[in-house]
């Protein structure tokens, strides 16, 4: 099941739509951000292991794709990781989703 958050990526002082998109596959366990994130975007993974951890979440034993759209715009920074939470979680039947 796929999901979809929106957020924004920071250009200056201009902020661009950004879509968090969660697709939960078969397949052994991976959990793979792609989409031009800098290196603490493809940390957020971690981080985001840690947070369902402390909220007594496991992830599912699938493949997770995360993908940031649009893929030529450069993602920095770990405000993503709360997007990524989200979508990981709307993808999982943890909270509903949003149309």
């Amino acid at each position: 099941m796929a999901a979809r958050v929106v957020t924004v990526a920071f250009q200056g002082v201009e902020a661009r739509p950004v879509d968090v998109e969660v697709q939960l596959t078969g397949g052994e366990f991976a959990f793979v951000v792609v989409g031009l994130g800098d290196k603490a975007v493809g940390e957020s993974r971690e981080r985001v292991r840690a947070a369902f951890a402390g909220l007594g979440l496991a992830l599912p034993g699938r493949r997770i794709i995360c993908n940031l759209a649009p893929a030529d715009l450069p993602k920095e920074g770990s405000h993503y990781d709360l997007p990524i939470a989200l979508a990981v979680m709307a993808a999982m039947g943890v909270i509903p989703r949003m149309l």
